[in-house]
């Protein structure tokens, strides 16, 4: 019992987290008489809160490190108006436009990551100038005015869905789109093998492990809430593109930071500083990295946007940073660094989308879901300060 406990605090954060999206999914499904679970909705709700789950697997790296990107917003707007001048005015190539985009997006993050890594400029600092800079740029190039629409190709990363090779199949008035279950069921069946190999070498190195029966009904309604999710995207039209992005982007960077060294270098890094460079991490290069990374992720959710939008502005990407960081701090990274996954980062960006459209669907204004939004998460910060300070008292 006294190591189930354990186990249960060590990870109190992510079981917090998921508990709390189920209750606010279920909460909003019945208030909405079920219109919130909708295959239509849950589609809207991932295709709106696509670029925000794309930036905080991005931010979640900064968290990491005890720090933030404040620029992410600008440096959205200014790759979406640069994607609006060769695609829109200039007639370019739109795969052509989106491999240029990337690279600005790259060299963006390495001149923010100078001046951050190379000449300690701190990342505050550093990416609220960004933040002012790469609006300003943006908005030079706009000129006041919108630019649209962009070619067919460049909208499918938005509001495409995955073909179906075998055509699909009808069940009464329902259409299943038969490739998207495939998909569901063998991403269901990796989990389950994964499961059941990650308890293995629990075992094997005699770690603390959840009881036999826990640890299987935990597998189960994940099984379970992803087949249910599944079935509902069949329905409907398929997995979205971004959908299939979403998924990549989220196992790459989970697998990055929790089983390669640079990952452990992160953590090192936020952990303790001082300590990390003694241990021979290479701190100015992991801080480089990092915030490479984050601006080329800034690209790829300002075409996300763009795309979605079919549409560049000169207001597009506002706010976005708030969102991002508000997601990982929600799904449980830590104010002070070296606490937080991946995983969780994406629960508190769904957390906040679901709070955004159930709220929308029931009627409550915009501004009364910004201030909710405001008193999530400083009650999400406010228990990670409260859980820090126990357990040191604990210590």
């Amino acid at each position: 019992m006294s190591g189930l406990i354990a186990i249960l605090k060590k990870n109190v954060r992510q079981y917090m987290m998921v508990i709390a999206l189920a209750v606010a999914m279920i909460a909003f499904g019945l208030l909405t008489d079920g219109i919130f679970f909708r295959p239509v909705n849950l589609t809207n709700l991932v295709l709106q809160n696509s670029y925000v789950l794309i930036l905080a697997v991005g931010m979640l790296l900064c968290t990491l490190t005890g720090n933030v990107d404040l620029s992410v917003g600008s440096i959205v707007c200014f790759i979406g108006a640069l994607c609006g001048v060769m695609m829109v005015d200039l007639q370019w190539n739109p795969y052509v436009a989106m491999l240029l985009a990337l690279l600005v997006g790259a060299l963006i993050g390495m001149w923010q990551g100078f001046w951050i890594a190379f000449v300690n400029v701190p990342p505050f600092i550093a990416t609220l100038a960004g933040m002012l800079v790469f609006r300003g740029l943006g908005q030079v190039i706009m000129k006041g005015q919108t630019k649209a629409p962009f070619p067919r190709e460049f909208q499918l990363i938005s509001s495409g869905y995955i073909p179906d090779p075998f055509g699909g199949a009808a069940i009464g008035t329902m259409h299943l789109h038969l490739f998207t279950l495939l998909i569901g069921f063998l991403i269901v069946a990796l989990i389950i093998f994964s499961e059941i190999q990650k308890r293995k070498k629990q075992k094997q190195y005699d770690f603390d492990l959840l009881p036999g029966g826990i640890w299987l009904a935990k597998v189960i309604f994940i099984a379970v809430v992803l087949v249910a999710f599944t079935v509902v995207f069949a329905i409907y039209k398929g997995f979205p593109n971004i959908l299939i992005l979403l998924g990549v982007l989220v196992i790459a960077y989970q697998f990055v930071a929790s089983k390669t060294v640079q990952g452990r270098h992160i953590y090192a890094l936020g952990g303790n500083r001082k300590a990390a460079e003694l241990s021979g991490v290479k701190v100015k290069w992991v801080m480089f990295w990092i915030y490479t990374n984050m601006a080329i992720l800034a690209a790829v959710a300002a075409m996300v946007f763009t795309a979605r939008l079919n549409s560049a502005t000169p207001k597009a990407g506002q706010n976005f940073e708030m969102d991002a960081i508000a997601a990982c701090y929600v799904g449980g990274s830590a104010v002070s660094g070296g606490i937080g996954t991946v995983i969780g980062a994406v629960v508190g960006g769904l957390f906040i989308g679901v709070l955004n459209n159930g709220m929308s669907i029931i009627g409550i204004s915009t501004d009364w879901q910004q201030a909710i939004k405001g008193f999530v998460l400083l009650s999400a910060v406010a228990f990670d300060l409260y859980s820090k300070s126990r357990s040191s008292k604990v210590a």
